[in-house]
């Protein structure tokens, strides 16, 4: 069984992607199964084969607690853990190929709490890969694309686990997508862009960023994915069995 988490900055497109990438696996002749894993969740694109829900009421956190909806999702993401053994026990009994696991809509209640990495870390599986949103409509602009790229570094640091970086919802910014990657790709012309929109000071701590960045080894070339046209969609599924499996899955 491999697992994949989609984490990303609210509004991202974390639950479009599981939409699209369940399905996907399905229409290839594997057994995927989508897990929502964000209590607070209202309305889904999906219907998720295991729920948080399930466990986790928000209403009832909130009248028992005397919380107000931010409180209660943030103790609600510390219940996420003492509810895995459920989890588990769901996922074991369906026993899939593939567990797409739709993370919090607050990437930082997952990520950033105890519970999140105490997830990734015991839900078992044979192989686990982290998928990182970059969302296209904030990184369109050199200076935040750089933050998300901070964000990224800090996830996999923390997660510890394979991560694939996807330029989500790319049919929202015509073709500012290619000057996303040259961004990616190439740093110097990311610092030009930075340049050009801000102050020479802040300028110069975003080159000194960039370069500590590409020192340690941490660079990002997303896969552009639109999850309106399914661009990108083989890019990423084949970028994901080679994490996963050797790349011995998903042959077209």
């Amino acid at each position: 069984m491999q697992i994949i988490y989609i984490i990303g900055t609210a509004g991202s497109g974390k639950s479009l992607l599981t939409s699209v990438l369940t399905p996907w696996y399905a229409d290839k002749g594997s057994h995927a199964v989508a897990v929502n894993l964000d209590p607070g969740a209202v309305s889904l694109p999906y219907t998720p084969q295991v729920d948080i829900r399930d466990y986790i009421d928000i209403g009832a956190v909130m009248e028992s607690y005397q919380l107000g909806p931010n409180g209660a999702l943030i103790f609600a993401s510390d219940l996420i853990a003492s509810r895995l053994h459920e989890l588990q026990d769901e996922i074991d009994t369906i026993n899939p190929e593939y567990v797409i696991v739709d993370t919090p809509g607050q990437m930082e209640l997952f990520a950033y709490r105890n519970s999140g990495p105490y997830i990734v870390d015991n839900l078992r599986s044979e192989g686990k890969a982290i998928i990182f949103l970059f969302d296209s409509t904030i990184v369109s602009s050199a200076s935040n694309f750089v933050s998300i790229a901070l964000l990224a570094g800090s996830l996999k640091l923390r997660l510890e686990a394979p991560q694939v970086v996807v330029l989500s919802k790319k049919d929202l910014i015509g073709e500012q997508w290619k000057t996303v990657l040259k961004w990616a790709s190439n740093s110097s012309a990311l610092e030009d862009a930075v340049s050009k929109e801000h102050s020479a000071n802040y300028s110069l701590l975003t080159s000194s960023v960039l370069r500590d960045l590409v020192r340690l080894g941490i660079s990002y070339e997303p896969i552009p994915f639109s999850a309106v046209t399914q661009d990108g969609i083989v890019e990423l599924s084949g970028t994901l069995s080679r994490i996963l499996s050797g790349g011995e899955e998903m042959n077209d």
